[in-house]
């Protein structure tokens, strides 16, 4: 197939272009309780019956948020406190008994057919560690309380994925058919009777190019990827919002345009508040830059005077993360971090840490991302009517008061 450019990113520009220009500045929807809800306060729901209740904050019955303080320091974000989110009512868990027996169809390509996951796993291997990232990590920070679940920053983790390359399958099929322009990957929920199944599906196009870093994936962390994160299989897009990386993946087709199912067409756009989704606007493709402390996170006991260790996470779909800045005053003033713990690749988030002697009293802490192109993580949200892409390092930020 004659190669094509991929399409450009037009959020991305949006965002870069905008820079400090968003929204309204200050510590926006920062409070204690934000910071540390008490666990427990809505049980988990029987998807996700697995997770640690004391480390995550259950949203509602399809979203489920890590608690800042949770992360850690090792890298990978542990299953049983990754973020959970779902946009239709998961199929029964029975799916995940025999996994190698889930079929995948393979269309827009020389040779389609289906595949079981036992096939698959003959076709080829490869592993990414990566972000697993909700497209509206952080809406809980915008001022117009937009729909959906009010993430802080937990609706995100660094996860290690295993299947085989998209690629690999692709030629074993004899190639993606010509004029093809977007992979549209098709979840296997089941849609109520009665309703249009483009209204519901979970039914997601990218640029075709993407194939070349997707994965057919089995495995997360380890493990066969449970029924609450997408088993028995899922499409992983390395550096692309959590919504294409299709759950219970029932089909991936090359096609020549974009889906029509609502959560493309109107869904999961960027546009102005007030205004409804349409298939002109941006869409939630690649992750924009990135970075929040993990450690301290305040929630009301003061720290003790002196040496202390700031931590924090810093990621990017795009351009590479090449350094960390950190401030203990607000912005005013940064100090260079420095990142620790393995490089475990372009898509997974980078840990780092800066020591510091805390005085006693007030201090606001945040931090700001640097990439490899000289893109910084800017200062303010960008609003738009679902509260997408927040990346703002000022609601970001953590309040502490110091002993």
């Amino acid at each position: 197939m004659e190669q094509m450019k991929p399409e450009v990113d037009v959020f991305r520009r949006r965002l870069l272009a905008a820079g400090a220009g968003g929204a309204a500045a200050g510590l926006a929807g920062w409070s204690p309780a934000s910071l540390a809800q008490a666990a427990g306060a809505k049980p988990l729901p029987p998807f996700a019956a697995f997770k640690d209740a004391s480390r995550v904050i259950v949203h509602s019955a399809s979203g489920i948020e890590t608690r800042r303080d949770a992360f850690g320091t090792s890298g990978i974000t542990d299953t049983d406190i990754l973020f959970a989110r779902n946009n239709l009512a998961a199929p029964g868990d029975s799916i995940t008994a025999n996994p190698d027996a889930w079929e995948l169809e393979i269309d827009g390509v020389s040779n389609p057919r289906k595949l079981s996951v036992g096939d698959l796993k003959r076709m080829g291997i490869a592993s990414v560690s990566m972000v697993l990232q909700c497209s509206g990590n952080g809406r809980g920070f915008f001022g117009h309380k937009a729909s959906g679940s009010q993430w802080k920053v937990g609706a995100a983790g660094n996860t290690l994925w295993s299947g085989v390359p998209v690629k690999a399958v692709v030629a074993e099929l004899g190639g993606v058919r010509e004029g093809m322009r977007y992979m549209t990957s098709t979840g296997g929920e089941t849609i109520p009777p009665g309703i249009d199944p483009k209204k519901v599906m979970v039914e997601r196009s990218v640029p075709w190019t993407a194939m070349e870093e997707a994965i057919l994936a089995w495995e997360l962390n380890g493990k066969p990827i449970p029924l609450a994160h997408g088993g028995p299989l899922r499409v992983i897009i390395p550096g692309y919002y959590g919504v294409n990386n299709v759950k219970y993946v029932k089909r991936v087709a090359f096609t020549p345009e974009q889906t029509m199912a609502n959560i493309q067409a109107s869904g999961y756009r960027v546009r102005p508040v007030g205004v409804k989704g349409a298939p002109a606007q941006p869409s939630m493709w690649e992750m924009n830059l990135k970075s929040f402390i993990t450690d301290p996170v305040g929630g009301g006991q003061p720290l003790r005077a002196g040496l202390a260790q700031v931590h924090g996470v810093a990621f990017s779909g795009g351009s590479p993360v090449n350094a960390v800045e950190v401030s203990l005053d607000g912005g005013k003033t940064w100090q260079a971090a420095r990142f620790f713990g393995p490089n475990l690749g372009r898509y997974a988030w980078r840990n780092f840490v800066l020591p510091v002697r805390f005085a006693p009293g007030a201090h606001v802490i945040t931090s700001r991302a640097i990439a490899d192109d000289g893109e910084m993580q800017p200062e303010l949200r960008i609003e738009n009517e679902r509260g997408y892409a927040h990346n703002g390092w000022r609601d970001h930020a953590v309040k502490v008061t110091v002993a």
